[in-house]
């Protein structure tokens, strides 16, 4: 039964028509991404945890988000008005470029006390749980569960179903690779998806889903995904 959730998305989703996109040239995306560089890093790999890595990433999903701020649909103060000199040649070599590049592994999060006021698992990063475990373990397990079985009673669908089992996205559908992505930024970005700040994704599904999950279940999400490779 746990696996309902993740079936019945997948089934959702398998007679939905494809978004395609012509690909880019890598070359010209190099040189069109440089003012890109200064957030997102010279090879996609953002040093700031806040700022998304782009490396790796399908270009149909960056083809796609761009168009966004270019068209207004999605709203950003740093990307909106970059996005609105590019031509659509100029974001699909971006887009191109940034997915030929190799995303980079993350170190395992540290919570800071901050995160030990919101998070039930421990007091301190260096506290046991009941289990045994530290707190980041403790957090990564519950969000390895929920990735992979959603929760039935809750009505909270499974990311597998669309972002796959190793979080490496659906490239046809568009939609995003997660693995090693920044937990920081993934926390926002659902934070963003449960507020409704952020709704520019297909019927608003991640809406949905993410206005059901508590703030301790989106950072546990967000740090097993971030330990994907």
């Amino acid at each position: 039964m746990k696996k309902m959730l993740a079936l019945s998305l997948a089934l959702a989703f398998a007679g939905s028509p494809s978004i395609l996109h012509a690909e880019g040239n890598i070359n010209a995306g190099k040189e069109k991404s440089t003012s890109c560089a200064g957030c997102h890093g010279a090879d996609g790999n953002s040093a700031v945890s806040t700022f998304p890595k782009l490396a790796q990433q399908h270009s149909s999903y960056l083809i796609k988000q761009l168009h966004a701020f270019k068209d207004g649909s999605r709203q950003n103060p740093m990307m909106s008005p970059m996005a609105v000199g590019l031509t659509d040649e100029d974001i699909k070599d971006i887009a191109a470029y940034y997915a030929h590049q190799k995303i980079s592994a993350n170190s395992l999060p540290v919570l800071d006390t901050d995160d030990d006021e919101d998070t039930k698992p421990a007091a301190t990063s260096a506290t046991k749980t009941a289990d045994g475990k530290n707190p980041v373990e403790a957090l990564i397990a519950q969000g390895s569960d929920l990735y992979r079985n959603g929760d039935l009673v809750r009505e909270v669908s499974a990311c597998i179903a669309c972002h796959g089992p190793f979080g490496e996205g659906n490239k046809p559908a568009a939609f995003p690779e997660l693995r090693s992505q920044h937990a920081d930024y993934l926390i926002k970005a659902l934070t963003d998806f449960k507020s409704g700040a952020r709704s520019n994704n297909p019927e608003n599904m991640m809406h949905m889903i993410a206005r059901k999950m508590t703030d301790e279940e989106i950072k546990a999400v967000a740090y097993r995904i971030s330990m994907m490779q």
